[in-house]
């Protein structure tokens, strides 16, 4: 017997999948995937994670700007 049991998402796609969301353009079928086979769990702590370093950054980028400025 040969089960085709759905496959849950790699870490790789399911880091596409967060960034193509936080972007707007995550397509039908990534989106179809990752409701059906995803752990939502998974997803929320990769977007959480994914926000973190997006903020982390952006406040990096100000304080070298700032910083550069001599402000």
């Amino acid at each position: 017997m040969d089960d085709k049991s759905p496959q849950p998402p790699s870490f790789w796609q399911m880091l596409h999948s967060v960034l193509a969301a936080a972007f707007g353009v995550q397509s039908g079928k990534n989106r179809a995937r990752d409701f059906s086979q995803g752990k939502p769990s998974q997803f929320i702590a990769l977007g959480l994670l994914f926000t973190l370093c997006f903020v982390l950054t952006i406040l990096a980028v100000v304080k070298i700007v700032l910083y550069l400025a001599g402000t």
